[in-house]
């Protein structure tokens, strides 16, 4: 570790050029603005905390969901990415028995290390999220030490880029550093942000979300078993590969939406606890249809429609991972626009039906169709109903395309992105 002045001045010496290039995915001398970020936290801290003598720099990143579009409640495959908006931090030990995170624009989170046990009152809260990983952290037998920290995110908010994984595993990556030497890996240290949001924050989260924000770069997920899921690292050069990715905010409101979600893997799991199981996964497809009409009757024709998604955009998932092996970008292509679809038609998760006259993510939809068919990619992203759209964009047109999209949504709606091939870590 470095003093918070030596971190600033291997900063300015371009000590850590060629790895923010690679973080970022970046030609190296494209990272000024990625180093003007760690400059700002520094100066930060300093503020806060004052100078430090041991001090690191820590990115974890925010994740797209490429392929398995609400795959992975039901035990099933999906294909995820880290990209390049990320919440940064430097941090350094304070020989206290706190933890002090101050995140930009919210009030200082302090945590005692010797209080770790999870507190119904913190549900919700960043806090929460902080003592769930520290307390995983004491659990595998680590001495846990106070630290202090201070965070900035770029990671949208409501933007289906997950800025609470990004989080835990930023989290997650101080500790491993200050408590564990580096020695937990990255599958672990998903494992450990998922703990903290299902048992500490009250939420009942899947693994996807922390799994490609730790990991990084483009995986492939299967969640037969979700103790030990089998993540592989699908190895494409998107850089260059001629496409960017695009996240449209369509503008659509998030309020009141909680039924719409909750609607989804309950219905499906109506399908399978027909047969006493509780996993879309478990029950064969060919047994759930040659029982369609035995089932309109117990579990009505939504959870017939979203069954049917399920098990298409399941075995997508392993048609888009072999064409992005094979290079083959236009097959990737089509089977990303026959995966939005069947979200549109089969899913139903494009817009609630509590408000029919509010569609902002299917005229999204209809907008990138106009644009890109014949040359690009498009899908709903994330958990639908409200936010974003997924489109991959050929770059010799992405100038086009964002200038007609926000001429509809709004300005600074459509966000260019990259995937960036490294997961949280330690800069």
């Amino acid at each position: 570790m470095l003093s918070t002045k030596d971190l600033r001045t291997t900063l300015e010496n371009g000590g850590y050029d060629f790895k923010l290039s690679y973080v970022y995915g970046c030609e190296i001398d494209k990272v000024a603005p990625y180093r003007e970020r760690f400059f700002a936290v520094i100066d930060k801290f300093e503020e806060l905390f004052g100078k430090a003598d041991e001090a690191s720099l820590f990115s974890a990143p925010g994740r797209t969901e490429i392929g398995g579009n609400h795959t992975d409640h039901q035990h099933g495959h999906v294909l995820a990415a880290g990209v390049d908006l990320d919440v940064i931090a430097v941090a350094a030990f304070n020989g206290t028995d706190e933890i002090h995170i101050q995140s930009e624009g919210f009030p200082m989170d302090t945590i005692k290390i010797t209080e770790l046990d999870p507190d119904e009152k913190e549900f919700g809260k960043a806090s929460a999220l902080i003592r769930g990983v520290i307390s995983r952290f004491e659990q595998m037998g680590y001495e846990i030490k106070g630290f202090d920290a201070y965070t900035t995110s770029n990671v949208l908010k409501g933007s289906g880029l997950s800025s609470s994984a990004a989080f835990e595993v930023l989290v997650g990556n101080i500790a491993n550093t200050f408590y564990a030497g580096g020695a937990v890996n990255s599958i672990e240290i998903a494992k450990i942000g998922q703990y903290a949001e299902n048992v500490f924050f009250g939420k009942p989260c899947g693994l996807m979300d922390q799994m490609a924000s730790s990991v990084g770069g483009i995986i492939t997920i299967d969640f037969l078993s979700t103790k030990e899921p089998k993540v592989e690292k699908v190895e494409f050069d998107f850089a260059h590969s001629g496409y960017s990715l695009c996240i449209i905010d369509s503008g659509a409101d998030h309020a009141d939406l909680t039924d719409d979600y909750a609607a989804i893997p309950a219905e499906m799991r109506s399908i399978a606890q027909y047969w006493g199981e509780d996993y879309l996964r478990d029950i064969p497809e060919e047994q759930f249809m040659e029982n369609i009409a035995l089932l309109r009757k117990s579990c009505g024709d939504r959870a017939i429609l979203r069954a049917i998604h399920f098990y298409s955009d399941d075995k997508r998932v392993a048609r888009e991972v072999t064409a992005l092996k094979n290079g083959d970008f236009d097959s990737f292509k089509k089977e990303i626009i026959e995966s939005g679809r069947s979200s549109f038609m089969y899913l139903q998760n494009v817009f609630t039906t509590k408000y029919p006259h509010a569609q902002a993510v299917s005229l999204t939809l209809a907008l990138c169709e106009k644009l890109l068919d014949g040359k690009g990619a498009w899908r709903v992203h994330g958990g639908g109903f409200a936010g974003t759209v997924q489109a991959f964009v050929p770059n010799d047109y992405l100038d086009k395309f964002k200038s007609e999209i926000e001429k509809v949504l709004g300005e600074n709606m459509c966000h260019v992105l990259t995937i960036r091939p490294i997961g949280g870590t330690r800069i």
